[in-house]
């Protein structure tokens, strides 16, 4: 059974976007050796799962991309999870091994929960979870997520978009690594 690992950037008051979903802090508080961790990361995943608002602005995006965390985003399979349903994203013209990585997203959407134990029954590499606030909270409410990674970024925003709330009962975790780099943005890996 493969792991089902969440990596969340966040503020150290707990909020992984800004009220509006403003995530550009995310980039002025990195430093090298952060991103470098985070790339190397990425290349352990098997599926990059996220949600389909999520999905519907990073396609177009990383098939061009020059940023480092290009060549995963691009290999990597990806699942798309929907509520609302899923029409696709064109990439026009755009024929490129990364632009098809992207078309043939597996779309779920179905029960979160059920779709979620089926991918962790299939062979591979971990599941990496990615994405937006509200499609986080639905898995961690399902109660399978194996690993958390959570980067938190040195800065406070106040107000804004939290991925802890509403649980239905405490998570317990336990501390298996911390990481830091020298901007200040620190990584604490939890088990469950």
């Amino acid at each position: 059974m493969r792991k089902l690992i969440m990596k969340m950037s966040m503020s150290v008051d707990g909020f992984v976007a800004g009220p509006n979903g403003e995530k550009d802090w995310l980039f002025k508080t990195s430093d090298e050796k952060s991103k470098a961790w985070a790339v190397e990361q990425s290349w352990d995943a098997g599926l990059i799962i996220m949600g389909r608002k999520s999905f519907e602005l990073m396609a177009p995006y990383w098939p061009t991309s020059t940023d480092p965390f290009a060549p995963s985003m691009n290999q990597i399979p990806k699942g798309v999870f929907t509520k609302k349903g899923f029409k696709g994203v064109s990439f026009g013209q755009d024929q490129s091994a990364a632009a098809a990585s992207w078309a043939q997203a597996r779309i779920f959407d179905g029960d979160l929960a059920r779709q979620i134990r089926e991918l962790k029954a299939e062979p591979g590499k971990p599941i990496a979870a990615i994405g937006g606030a509200g499609f986080m909270r639905n898995l961690i409410a399902t109660g399978l997520v194996d690993e958390f990674r959570l980067v938190t970024h040195p800065l406070a925003l106040g107000a804004g978009l939290p991925i802890f709330d509403g649980l239905a009962k405490p998570l317990y975790l336990k501390l298996q690594d911390v990481k830091v780099f020298p901007g200040g943005t620190t990584v604490h890996i939890y088990g469950v």
